[in-house]
This record gives structure tokens, sequence and C-alpha cells, in this order.
């Protein structure tokens, strides 16, 4: 099993993976609430929602009163987070961009990157760079959280094959993971309600929190805090979550 070179130029299409399906939209509320609380901001404070995908995310955060900026490479992704901002009438800005080259230097009070938006390069250096890009973007002593899968969860609880209901259809996921989950690549089917068919591939590194803590201090940003869920949950080796929270050095 494959992924090709660079699959995140082409696999973030809703009409093939939506981060704003039903079920996910419903969770948001709650995660933004949480990621409120972590951050500590005061109203009218600048934050990046780095790879923020359709905005379900960047519109509830604009919405408590911060001034968000949006960058994602996906254009269907920023069409459909364009469109939500206005049907809330929130002033979010949104922005094209590769997370490893931000148009952004001492910008922001926090950055945030959710729902295992990172370890998607094939070179952990290219990741490490994503990072430092983020330091970058921050004011000085400015807060980045960070939400990824927790690799030492995979390694208890990942399934190599699934299916289940999926929008009228069906999801078909084939996982192959080698170095104990630390490069995980995954095949997903979808079965469309019409019973058209489509498949794509992706692959990301995951990390444990002594990995990921050392990826965030080579690229400045020195860890704080660390969750296992959005319910402000410990960190635990069971937690499907590692949420992590970092200060620019």
């Amino acid at each position: 099993m494959k992924a090709g070179k660079e699959w995140w130029r082409k696999h973030f299409d809703p009409g093939f993976y939506n981060p704003a399906d039903k079920d996910r939209l419903a969770r948001a509320p709650k995660e933004a609430d949480f990621v409120l609380r972590a951050l500590g901001l005061k109203r009218g404070a600048k934050l990046l929602d780095l790879c923020c995908g359709p905005g379900r995310h960047s519109v509830l955060l604009a919405r408590k009163g911060l001034a968000v900026t949006g960058l994602d490479y996906s254009l269907p992704y920023l069409r459909e987070a364009r469109e939500r901002a206005r049907a809330l009438r929130v002033g979010v800005r949104f922005v094209r961009g590769d997370m490893r080259s931000l148009p952004f230097t001492g910008e922001f009070d926090a950055v945030v990157n959710l729902f295992t938006s990172f370890g998607y390069f094939d070179r952990q250096s290219e990741n490490l760079k994503a990072l430092k890009e983020a330091r970058k973007a921050l004011k000085p002593g400015g807060l980045f959280l960070i939400d990824v899968i927790n690799r030492l969860w995979l390694l208890r609880n990942c399934l190599l094959r699934d299916w289940a209901p999926h929008e009228g259809g069906f999801l078909l996921q084939e996982r192959e993971p080698r170095n104990r989950f630390r490069r995980l690549t995954v095949k997903m089917t979808r079965v469309y309600a019409d019973g058209k068919v489509a498949d794509r591939a992706f692959a990301q590194h995951n990390y444990d929190k002594a990995e990921l803590s050392a990826m965030l201090k080579r690229a400045g940003l020195s860890p704080v805090r660390f969750w296992g869920s959005f319910a402000g949950e410990p960190l635990r080796a069971g937690s499907k979550r590692l949420i992590a929270l970092a200060r620019a050095e």
C-alpha cells in the first residue's frame, strides 16, 4: 500500500473526505470551548487556525471574540469555510498556504493546529519545518496548541481493517503501520449512496508525548501542559488524543 508523493494536495476535498460532517460539527463547540480555556486569551487576541479545513473551529473561535485567521492548502475547504463564516456573520480571514512556508512573522498571540493536521510530510525535517513556521508566526511568548492522535493509543486499539456506514454509503479503511505506528499508511475506499466507488491513500507520522515534546523543543516551542481529550482529561497511555500546549521561547 502506497500513498502518492504529497498526497495531501488532492486528498482534502469535501466530496471525498469531509472533516465538517454532521458528527464533527456537533463536537466542534465543546472543542472550541476547550481551546479557549487552554489558551486563556482575551477578546481581540490574534489567533491562527493552522490547517483550518472547512473552518468549523475558526468561526466558533471568532464568535467568541478572537481575531481569527484560518490557513489551509485546500481551496474547496476554504470555500466552505468562507461560506460558513458568512452564514454565521462572523469575520474570519481565510488564507491559502502551505504550513511549511507561512506568510506571517510575529503576528499571533496563539496558533492552533487541530484534528491530527500534522505529520503529513514524508521527511521528518519537513514536519519540523512546519513547527518552526508556527513558531515564527507567534509573538514572543505566544502559545501553540496542537492536537494529534496518540501513537500509544494506536498501538493498543488501531484496527488494520474496518468499515462503517458513511453519509448514505460506506467507508472502508485499510491500515498499514510501520515502526510501531510511528508511520501509518491508510487506504480509504468510499462507496457512495449511488454506488460509485472512489479510493485514496494517505500517510502520516504519529507521535507519543516524548516524541512530540522533542519536536516542539527543536522548533523553539517549550511544552507547558498536556491533555488526553477535549474534555480536559489528563494525558495517559490509553488516551486517544494527544493535546499539547507550548510557549514560544
